[in-house]
């Protein structure tokens, strides 16, 4: 999800509810304690020079029960970070904190914001010699060539 998706998204909201791809709820309590553009520069394993940018958004719950972000609040915070920080519209990726911080990417379900699980990967494998993964078949849906009895092929 793009800053310009979720500014459109959060206009149309009565609440802003974030959920774990494990259905679990991010706290109705939590702040937005940050919002910012993340650019990272480095080189693969291939030794090609690679550039992302994120918008990135920081998660966090206080022991302020009675707190609760409304979309008006969230969708002002991210309109003064694109005046003040120049925040481009890119993907977004939240950090909110379980055992360490995790890392996710955003969708919305129609309903709220799911943070969804994001993996590591090898950037260049075929320069890192890793196989490609084969595309397995079953066995009777390839066609066959081979003789029947009685076809007078053998």
């Amino acid at each position: 999800m793009t800053l310009e998706q979720i500014k459109a998204i959060l206009s149309t909201l009565e609440n802003v509810e974030f959920q774990l791809e494990n259905g679990t709820f991010v706290p109705e309590h939590f702040h937005v304690t940050e919002v910012g553009q993340i650019t990272k520069n480095f080189i693969d394993c291939g030794g090609m020079i690679r550039n992302e940018k994120v918008v990135n958004f920081q998660l966090w719950n206080a022991d302020d029960y009675e707190h609760r972000l409304k979309p008006g609040k969230l969708l002002n915070i991210i309109i003064l970070s694109e005046e003040k920080l120049g925040i481009e519209n890119s993907e977004i990726e939240v950090e909110y904190q379980s055992d360490t911080i995790g890392k996710y990417d955003l969708e919305f379900n129609g309903q709220h914001f799911i943070l969804k699980n994001k993996t590591t990967a090898c950037l260049a494998q075929d320069a890192c010699g890793i196989p490609t993964e084969k595309t397995k078949r079953n066995l009777s849906e390839l066609s066959s060539n081979s003789c029947t009895p009685g076809s007078g092929c053998c």
